[in-house]
């Protein structure tokens, strides 16, 4: 093979041929040998795409609970891409770490949890396209095992629990800060959008949930009064048609708010299908953004719950028994969302599957 042209090519040459491919096939082309591997891996050949490269959206899995405590040293980040309809898998071996937990991911950067040399727990952001990795500040065992992690760019980073918040950002601090909060209770798929954070919480009786929409900014973290509901009287029972809601993060300044939608106001009443609604944040608005088929429904209609992940234009569904995944995809070019089956879930793909958002960049520096 050393006789083969392309290896007698000028750096600069290789560069600016590969330069004009998309990322899914720089990807690819890197897989082919160890040379094409260092050439499209280098920092000359990363510093001459930055900024003219179109990320690759994909959806990543979360590793599954039972996973947590897994003796294997290293781990995986499976992932899907939903426009060549394929599962995708990004080896985490190039991090010290003792079996990593993919928790969530902004602008090309994953973050994970990791057990350090004394057993404390540590936050990493890493690119796994670049095997690249940075550690933050120490946190103790009991923020993982209870906190949300939510990312922002750039390098900003809150793990929140019902009775406080720690925020991380990478251009201003060295540690974590610590602030009380004063949620009414446990916050539901808290979701950073902009310098907000928005949270479902119960604010309902032991016997009947009641969910309200609850807000911050990341500038008040430091007020003893953080959180306030966010509600309008023309919202009406906007909240209590879903069963079981949960927050994603929508396009632009918008979020969507999904759950089971009751067929009653009763307490155990059936859910007809999952509906998907949008509040656009600047005017405060609800409206229907799309609602489950009934052919797919009657899959996730057996299980007590499911669970929801993805972002922007694309949501991923669960539920235990299922086997697969459900996807509302709403980036067709006549603006009408699309209900499809994802199939071939690495491992078993029995139970319910969690993830995120991963936007996959070679340029991203954790």
């Amino acid at each position: 093979m050393d006789s083969t042209p392309i290896y007698h090519l000028p750096h600069d040459t290789l560069h600016q041929i590969f330069s004009h491919l998309p990322l899914r096939q720089i990807i690819v082309c890197r897989s082919v040998c160890k040379f094409f591997n260092e050439t499209l891996s280098s920092p000359s050949f990363i510093l001459q795409i930055s900024g003219h490269q179109q990320p690759l959206s994909l959806l990543a899995l979360r590793p599954p609970h039972h996973h947590r405590h897994a003796t294997s040293p290293h781990s995986t980040l499976h992932a899907y891409d939903p426009d060549q309809n394929q599962w995708l898998r990004f080896p985490l071996s190039f991090l010290p770490f003792h079996s990593p937990q993919p928790v969530a991911a902004s602008l090309g950067i994953v973050y994970l949890w990791a057990d350090s040399l004394d057993s404390g727990k540590n936050l990493v952001a890493c690119n796994p396209l670049t095997q690249t990795y940075r550690v933050l500040p120490q946190l103790g065992s009991a923020w993982s095992r209870h906190g949300s992690v939510l990312v922002g760019g750039p390098g900003r980073v809150l793990v929140l629990t019902e009775l406080a918040a720690l925020y991380f950002s990478s251009g201003s601090a060295t540690n974590w800060l610590n602030f009380s909060s004063n949620l009414p209770s446990k916050p539901r798929s808290p979701i950073l959008v902009g310098d907000s954070v928005l949270s479902l919480c119960d604010v309902g009786s032991p016997w009947r949930s009641q969910w309200k929409l609850f807000c911050c900014k990341l500038s008040t973290l430091q007020s003893s009064q953080i959180w306030y509901r966010l509600e309008k009287q023309e919202w009406g029972d906007v909240f209590d048609i879903l069963r079981r809601p949960r927050l994603v993060r929508g396009i632009g300044n918008t979020i969507l708010m999904i759950g089971g939608l009751k067929s009653s106001f009763s307490l155990n009443a059936s859910c007809s299908t999952i509906l998907i609604l949008k509040l656009d944040l600047d005017s405060l608005e609800w409206q229907e953004a799309g609602r489950m088929p009934s052919e797919m429904f009657r899959f996730f209609q057996e299980s007590s719950k499911f669970k929801v992940f993805g972002g922007g234009n694309k949501i991923c569904f669960s539920a235990k028994r299922v086997g697969r995944l459900a996807l509302w995809d709403l980036s067709s070019e006549n603006g009408k969302a699309a209900w499809q089956w994802i199939d071939g879930m690495p491992g078993c793909g029995d139970g319910l599957s969690r993830g995120f958002l991963f936007e996959a960049q070679l340029t991203a520096l954790p």
